[in-house]
């Protein structure tokens, strides 16, 4: 990963050489990035074309690519699989965590009603399944949790 600085203004003299295209860089601004220098058109990732100038202030490099974030983790990314469907969970996808578990966003939900959890709801987790604030206090009523409030 490496931060791309946009320079306010190219120094006045010899112009750079841009590491994309060859060419000279007339245009005011220009990026530097792998101690290089680059025409805000040119430096792109290589598998989606977007201008990592504009997309945010990383890029990601390997196997000789210039990768943005989302590509990184697409093509280098480690995944895993969702503790309630069991499917693979991609790289790049966001994801929900409760302890050691990792949850797709759909999956996050009481594992009983299959209610959706809130920003903000109360969840419990108890022999691996997560729970509603009210399946987990019927279950503590029946007698049959102990507590492990998340």
């Amino acid at each position: 990963m490496q931060r791309v600085p946009m320079l306010s203004v190219q120094p006045k003299g010899k112009q750079k050489g841009c590491a994309g295209c060859n060419r000279k860089i007339k245009d005011r601004y220009l990026l530097k990035a792998l101690d290089k220098y680059w025409h805000e058109d040119c430096l792109k990732c290589a598998c989606c074309d977007c201008r990592l100038g504009e997309v945010g202030s990383t890029l990601y490099t390997k196997a000789n690519l210039i990768l943005c974030r989302r590509d990184y983790l697409r093509l280098f990314g480690t995944t895993g699989n969702c503790a309630a469907c069991s499917k693979l969970i991609p790289a790049f996808e966001m994801v929900m965590r409760a302890r050691d578990n990792v949850y797709h966003l759909d999956c996050f939900a009481c594992q009983l009603c299959n209610q959706r959890f809130c920003v903000g709801d109360k969840f419990f987790l108890k022999n691996n399944m997560i729970l509603c604030q009210m399946d987990y206090e019927e279950g503590q009523l029946n007698g049959s949790f102990e507590t492990q409030v998340q």
